[in-house]
């Protein structure tokens, strides 16, 4: 045997959408129920556990046979259950908490490398494939698979059995195989195109911080989401009071009560509310304050915590492989640790220790607003194994190195290795004068800053507005002069974006492979490729030529639109450019995190550019150490100078 290609059906009380499979499969009232495989690619077998039959001995034999590739859509799923199930029935197979990783290949993941959905369904109709899933997959699943509400078919119980429903159960059976079916449709698709060992590796790399998780100060979260109950509680009594509303969180009720008290206004969300506060006064301003509050008030990310806790406290699975679209990057699951709101709170260490005291009282009187306050608390809610402490590595200005180097923009590279302040460095090339962050024309360094975050892929004045640049005090008048200045400063960049954009447009023309320096652009089987420094490659589906809302050349490809539904997206130099160097910027993320597990140092979690080592108090390594590893850069990137910040703490923040 050489492939084992499966699928689990099975059963837990606890909610998978919002706990994770972890939780999920720690259950004591899990089960297996089906087990469907194919022992190299031969017809599927299903195995019915739940009533009663036995894995056969060779596919147990497999399940931890490092010489056996284990094959699955959504494999983390399988492999995690399966891992629970070999503990409970075959305990003398499974030493390890988990099933080891390695061994593991993900057609889910294989598919999004292509720009695929990840979904099973969605990737067969995106393929094509001859063999579809199910469609009556989402009833069986809720019948046999969740909580069940007591009828007399199931005898009172709260969970349909096999014999509640017998034909039910066959359709179930059937469905489980045709799963495995179509598992196996999408990799003999993907035959041809297969994924770079090195993303195996890095994938199993990925599951093995999963695995690890994060430790999690219950206490803290648990008392921040009392805290902020009281709090809400308190607020809307005071509305109530003020508005003799039954509800005051209602939009349709505050809106009419505040036209009636001379206040009209588009909406209630946070910047029509902001707007308003600015001509208000009396009650009606001590409302809006209220209704302010109101909305700061969430703390659904303290609530997923509690949710996804194992019983040792910690939080798995709380990355996702390939989740952010095409370029590889990773996304958060659960908690969303990819978009953890900032800490900008002077003294965390008091906040906390009264949060955790849930003394409301105390925050109250020394904080401006509770909701806030617990917001920027959602961090530290992640803290070190007991001994350990947390070194964080985040790379210094990342895309901006990355994208300087693509282009070839010597001067910014230079400041770079000179250790120059790259905002402070664009203003002076931008207005031809001397910028220094302290000193003089340090006012110019904002508009430098704003200019490198939102110029870099093809941006104008809309992209700097999306960045916030009117409120940070920038005039309307200003915006286009700053454009304009900035792309004359950094002229490689702007031919950058026209050079990918016409290297695309050539392969998709010519079917020829046209290489730009060490990018490498083709067409195969009906796919764009673009092959990144790293020999990663980027996909675009059915490429083909249009026409742009400026009468210009345009060029479209099936993807993943915005709906969820596979469709046909545009795209243009900028855009593409912007794929390529957050690619790009993932696969140093993915070589760094390489090196500091390879020198025994355990990696819990990461967000975008930074990851969070949990190291032993005393062992030795340093911060320092942590942002050399991040340095390094690997082979294919001769030339880009890389750096790194960090710093040790005692829980998470922002430094």
């Amino acid at each position: 045997m050489q492939t084992l290609a499966s699928d689990v059906e099975s059963f837990s009380p606890v909610n998978l959408a919002k706990s994770g499979v972890y939780p999920y499969a720690a259950e004591p009232e899990f089960e297996v129920l089906l087990f469907g495989y194919s022992i190299d690619g031969d017809p599927v077998k299903v195995v019915d556990l739940a009533s009663g039959e036995q894995l056969p001995d060779e596919v147990l034999a497999a399940l931890t046979d490092p010489s056996v590739v284990k094959w699955a859509h959504n494999a983390a799923f399988e492999r995690v259950c399966l891992s629970a199930w070999l503990h409970r029935h075959h305990p003398d197979l499974l030493t390890e908490e988990f099933l080891d990783p390695a061994q593991w290949r993900c057609t889910m993941i294989w598919s999004a490398y292509f720009g695929l959905p990840m979904s099973l369904d969605a990737v067969g109709t995106a393929l094509d494939l001859d063999v579809k899933k199910d469609s009556a997959g989402k009833r069986l699943i809720k019948q046999f698979c969740t909580p069940a509400t007591p009828t007399v078919l199931n005898g009172g119980g709260t969970r349909n059995l096999p014999g509640s429903d017998p034909d039910g159960w066959q359709a179930f059976v059937e469905y489980n195989r045709r799963d495995v079916e179509v598992e196996l449709a999408i990799h003999d698709r993907l035959s041809l195109f297969p994924m770079p060992e090195a993303e195996w590796d890095a994938y199993a790399l990925d599951q093995a911080i999963n695995d690890t998780g994060i430790n999690l100060d219950r206490i803290f979260a648990d008392a921040a989401v009392v805290l902020d109950d009281r709090h809400r509680e308190a607020t809307l009594t005071k509305a109530r009071e003020l508005t003799g509303l039954e509800n005051p969180n209602s939009p349709i009720q505050l809106k009419e009560w505040l036209t009636t008290h001379g206040c009209e206004i588009d909406s209630l969300a946070k910047a029509d509310v902001e707007a308003a506060l600015d001509t208000a006064s009396g009650v009606v301003r001590e409302v809006l304050e209220l209704r302010g509050d109101l909305a700061k008030s969430s703390v659904k990310k303290y609530q997923a915590m509690h949710n996804v806790a194992g019983s040792d406290g910690r939080a798995r699975g709380l990355i996702q492989f390939y989740g952010a679209g095409r370029t590889g990057r990773f996304a958060g699951r659960l908690v969303q640790v990819q978009n953890l709101p900032r800490n900008y709170l002077p003294d965390l260490d008091q906040a906390r220790t009264l949060t955790r005291q849930r003394n409301h009282d105390a925050l109250e009187l020394l904080y401006d607003s509770v909701p806030d306050t617990l917001s920027q608390l959602i961090r530290t809610a992640f803290i070190p194994s007991s001994g350990c402490r947390f070194i964080v590595a985040d790379y210094s200005a990342i895309e901006a190195r990355v994208i300087a180097w693509l282009a070839g923009e010597t001067s910014t590279l230079q400041a770079f290795c000179d250790g120059k302040d790259l905002y402070c460095e664009t203003a002076s090339r931008m207005f031809g004068v001397p910028v220094e962050k302290h000193g003089i024309n340090a006012e110019l360094r904002q508009k430098g800053k704003i200019a490198t975050l939102a110029c870099g892929y093809n941006g104008s004045v809309g992209a700097l507005k999306a960045m916030g640049a009117l409120r940070m005090g920038l005039a309307e008048h200003e915006l286009k002069p700053i454009v304009d200045a900035w792309r004359a400063a950094n002229p490689h960049i702007v031919q950058l974006w026209a050079d990918v954009e016409q290297a695309a447009l050539d392969a998709i023309t010519t079917r020829r492979a046209i290489r730009l320096r060490n990018l490498r652009f083709s067409v195969e089987s009906g796919i764009l490729f673009i092959t990144l420094p790293s020999g990663r490659r980027l996909a675009y589906v059915k490429p083909q030529l249009g026409e742009n809302r400026w009468g210009g050349t345009s060029i479209t490809y099936h993807g993943v639109t915005t709906g969820r539904k596979w469709g046909r997206l545009e795209t243009y130099g900028g855009k593409l450019v912007e794929n390529i160097v957050q690619a790009t910027a993932r696969d140093l993320l993915v070589h760094a995190m390489g090196l500091v597990a390879c020198a025994g140092h355990r990696i819990v979690m990461h967000v975008h550019d930074e990851i969070v080592i949990d190291e032993p108090i005393g062992s030795g390594f340093t911060v320092e150490q942590g942002c050399q590893f991040m340095a390094t850069p690997p082979d294919w990137a001769d030339g880009l100078p890389l750096d790194a910040d960090g710093y040790e703490c005692s829980y998470y923040r922002k430094d």
